[in-house]
């Protein structure tokens, strides 16, 4: 998982979805997996 500033570029990739939890913005990708992120 990615720690970032930005989640822009990660929000485009196909199969990505923003999602928040615990007061932080997080990105799931089920189709590429290695494509997680976290904001913050």
């Amino acid at each position: 998982m990615k720690v970032r500033a930005s989640l822009k570029s990660l929000k485009n990739q196909p199969g990505a979805q923003v999602v928040r939890r615990r007061g932080r913005v997080y990105v799931i990708n089920r189709l590429n997996p290695r494509f997680k992120g976290r904001q913050g």
